[in-house]
């Protein structure tokens, strides 16, 4: 074989692993970022299933589909190059914006615990009473992308701000993978949960005995799944919020509350015999939330006040 043929070979080769690491490289990233943004994430999963109440059924996955699509724009064509900007003009901006969006998380989870307790505080306009099927998808759907924008802002942001120390090329490459991946992902599941229902009556008319006591098992399961994703979701929020002023602070040298935190966290662990990480973690998440309180519960009295 030629000698210039063996080079390229080589070459190829060469290049070849090198894209391969590439692509861990990219994976391993964003599977990271991603994970950082869980609390986001389950929020946003948690929220969109309420955009299809009122709509015929048949519409549901179309609907779904053209908020999924929305959300993609948002975070491709949006999002990214104003992350890109960020990350290359002013890095020293991503903390306060992320400091924000953990502030405006913790005012949505405060009020919506605030809504459960007390009432009267979240009003939102009841889109069932609109009668017209084109304007009530339409509401909907642009009501949904505009809430997926502002949490798709977060996620980026969470994302953005793990990867710091990578090149912008690299930096371009994972967070359009995080989208890409967690919208398909958040998407995916909503489309399953807004159609248990209907897959359950389907396994309730079948001639077997143990698919019809699924099929109504399922049936019965949709309201407490969707109120156990919406408490999750809340959650979520306000530790995920919380967590991220702390380590805000701790950027700009106030340490103090993320030190008291994790000295609870680690005395926690120190004091139970087993499973010490998971008691950890969830005293970090518990004082996280408390912090996510504190700051928006003045937001939400605020807001209110300026609402009468």
């Amino acid at each position: 074989m030629p000698s210039g043929l063996v080079a390229l070979l080589d070459d190829v080769a060469a290049l070849t692993k090198l894209a391969a690491a590439s692509l861990d490289d990219v994976a391993g990233a964003a599977g990271k970022t991603g994970a950082k943004a869980a609390g986001v994430v389950i929020d946003d999963t948690a929220v969109t299933p309420r955009y299809v109440v009122g709509l015929s059924p048949d519409r549901e996955l179309p609907i779904i589909a053209k908020i999924a699509r929305g959300s993609l724009k948002n975070k491709l064509l949006f999002l990214l190059p104003a992350a890109m900007f960020l990350a290359a003009l002013a890095p020293w901006a991503i903390t306060p914006i992320l400091m924000l969006g953990g502030a405006y998380l913790s005012f949505e989870a405060t009020e919506k615990i605030a809504e459960s307790l007390f009432g009267g505080i979240h009003h939102e306009e009841d889109v069932t009473e609109i009668k017209d099927p084109g304007e009530l998808e339409k509401r909907q759907v642009s009501g949904a992308i505009r809430t997926d924008f502002i949490l798709s802002a977060e996620i980026m942001a969470i994302a953005l701000a793990d990867l710091s120390e990578r090149s912008l090329p690299m930096q371009a490459v994972v967070l359009a993978a995080v989208g890409i991946a967690i919208t398909i992902g958040v998407y995916g599941v909503v489309a399953l949960i807004v159609k248990m229902d209907d897959i359950g009556l389907h396994l309730a008319q079948r001639s077997q005995t143990g698919v019809q006591a699924l099929g109504r098992l399922l049936v019965r399961a949709m309201p407490t799944l969707l109120s156990g994703l919406s408490t999750i979701g809340t959650a979520a929020m306000i530790w995920v919020g919380g967590g991220i002023i702390v380590h805000g602070l701790e950027e700009f040298g106030w340490s103090k509350i993320g030190d008291w935190i994790h000295d609870l966290a680690l005395a926690a662990e120190h004091a139970v015999p087993f499973l010490p990480s998971v008691f950890g973690w969830i005293v970090t998440a518990a004082g996280s939330a408390i912090v996510g309180m504190l700051v928006g519960a003045p937001i939400v009295a605020l807001i209110h006040r300026l609402k009468k």
